[in-house]
């Protein structure tokens, strides 16, 4: 079973969930995660250039980080280009405050952020994650496996607690109708 798992892993080439390995095998969901554990352990116990990575309730087999270079020298990839500030700013934003709207994330920042959004959607970090019922029905984004697999952390409640502030300004009041569009997506979250 667990070499027939690992050839799943290895044929679909992104991240699967446990729960759809157990059904194509016809096994507890249980039994395929401890399968998906066994095989991980059993790559690092033989030093494997492949590891197993989770992401929440994902596995996928990935080549070890300490070959990267070679990899890419192999295969002639070109390093990707490191995120600007102002990606990181907004992949905060999005990381901590999911789902959000464009409208959202400008309000935090103070600039506007059309094209930080898109190049963070091409990397693969962030995504669509529907519409807001509001009028105009703006789009809501939030982040993505690929995003937990680049910041090596398998859910969202491994990042870190945003730190306290006792030295902010008091609370500015928003605009009527950006209370209107706060309130919205609140509402939207709690949903």
């Amino acid at each position: 079973m667990q070499a027939a798992v690992e050839a799943i892993l290895f044929a679909s080439g992104e991240p699967i969930e446990y729960e759809r390995i157990a059904e194509a095998l016809e096994i507890e969901p249980e039994y395929a995660e401890n399968l998906l554990m066994n095989l991980g352990a059993s790559l690092d116990e033989r030093g494997s250039g492949i590891c197993l990575v989770r992401m929440d309730n994902q596995f996928q087999l990935c080549t070890r980080s300490e070959y990267a270079d070679k990899i890419r020298a192999v295969l002639e990839i070109k390093k990707n280009s490191p995120l600007s500030t102002a990606a990181f700013e907004v992949l905060a934003v999005v990381a901590y405050n999911q789902p959000v709207t464009k409208s959202f994330i400008e309000q935090v920042r103070g600039v506007d952020c059309s094209g930080v959004i898109s190049t963070l959607c091409q990397k693969g970090l962030v995504e669509e994650k529907g519409r807001l019922d509001l009028p105009g029905r703006p789009l809501l984004y939030g982040t993505t496996p690929e995003f937990l697999k680049c910041f090596s952390v398998t859910s969202l409640d491994e990042l870190p607690d945003l730190p306290e502030h006792e030295d902010l300004p008091e609370k500015q009041e928003l605009p009527d109708q950006l209370s209107l569009d706060l309130a919205g997506e609140s509402e939207e979250k709690s949903e």
